[in-house]
């Protein structure tokens, strides 16, 4: 397992980071939020710190899909993982979020069950999460799909307290624009904090994005870029050339269809450098310089094998040409590389951003 550091910190974190999304009281469909039960998801675990997985991804809403499940039922998983000894928790760099509204919060929050990121809702949130976690502290916390706070001074307020006080290490933000993250980071400034380390965001060949702003601002700030649904919802993980050997949720199915010619493309190149398709989503993201991890959501060992190889694989400039012409990209940074921008204004375009004669 290679590790990288986690933004500007020397903290030191798998590229392969275990998401516990799947986890929870089963019965939801393979690949499905909280499909994957307890017992299961225990191995999984062990399987992880024993492959040299130290990076562990949960939130305080996860858990509530399917029957017999509850919001925060994730973290108890975990948290009873971490209780059976053994250094677990020793061995784990751990990563939760407070911003969702969670099931039947109504009844002890009334009407400040809301998404958001207020002082309220992350004390509140924190402490909750730390019993069922069985843990006295995290060493990151983020403020989870980020809309647009009232005040990042509020924010901030409850974030410092949590971290003077040693409960939690360093704070990070996920699905935000790179403007509202750059206001996080003023406010954090401000106040002489480290501020935001990590984004976690979505990134794969068909969402591009991006590239426009979000990961070279995450370069220049030293933001380290997690991967949410690395695989897509598993669509990037399918093989459209042998399509029985993974079972897809009907949202990804619906996906499928619309990018099927370009997905068979890409399994022919998989095949062609003979690696899974899986991995090889997993090993292209990682060969971007903003990436620090992917988080992946096994549902099985297999899977857990699967992706694990990923971390082992370099993709060489040829293929990830290739995958270029199947996924093209953006072109680079905004705004040198929206559409029309050349054809009005080449002499104000960097030189390497030029289109080649």
């Amino acid at each position: 397992m290679h590790y990288n550091r986690l933004g500007r910190t020397e903290m030191l974190v798998s590229r392969i980071c275990l998401g516990t999304g799947t986890f929870g009281g089963g019965g939801n469909g393979y690949g499905n939020w909280g499909s994957v039960v307890e017992k299961d998801a225990h191995y999984l675990m062990d399987m992880a710190v024993e492959a040299g997985i130290n990076f562990f991804d949960t939130a305080d809403a996860y858990g509530a899909f399917g029957k017999g499940s509850y919001s925060g039922m994730a973290e108890d998983i975990v948290g009873r993982w971490f209780a059976g000894g053994r250094g677990r928790r020793e061995r784990v760099v751990l990563t939760t979020k407070v911003g969702h509204v969670m099931d039947n919060v109504e009844t002890w929050e009334g009407p400040n069950a809301l998404r958001n990121i207020s002082l309220y809702k992350i004390h509140r949130h924190f402490k909750e999460s730390l019993k069922r976690l069985r843990t006295e502290h995290v060493e990151l916390y983020l403020l989870h799909d980020i809309v647009k706070p009232r005040s990042w001074d509020e924010t901030w307020d409850a974030l410092e307290r949590l971290i003077r006080s040693g409960e939690v290490d360093y704070v990070g933000t996920s699905n935000g624009s790179a403007w509202e993250i750059m206001k996080g980071q003023e406010a954090a400034q401000r106040r002489n904090l480290l501020g935001i380390v990590n984004e976690q965001h979505v990134y794969n060949p068909i969402i591009r994005q991006p590239e426009y702003e979000v990961l070279p601002m995450a370069l220049d700030q030293g933001i380290g870029i997690t991967l949410m649904s690395p695989l897509y919802r598993g669509v990037l993980g399918v093989d459209l050339l042998e399509p029985g050997k993974r079972p897809l949720s009907d949202e990804a199915q619906r996906v499928v269809e619309k990018y099927r010619p370009q997905l068979i493309q890409y399994a022919g190149l998989c095949h062609d450098i003979g690696e899974p398709v899986g991995a090889v989503t997993i090993a292209w993201q990682l060969a971007h310089p903003a990436i620090t991890a992917s988080i992946i959501g096994p549902c099985t060992p297999k899977d857990l094998e699967e992706l694990i190889h990923a971390d082992g694989i370099k993709l060489d400039e040829s293929t990830l040409k290739r995958i270029d012409e199947i996924f093209p990209g953006t072109g680079g940074p905004a705004p040198w590389s929206y559409e029309g921008w050349g054809e009005l204004s080449p002499a104000t375009q960097p030189a390497e951003l030029l289109p080649k004669k």
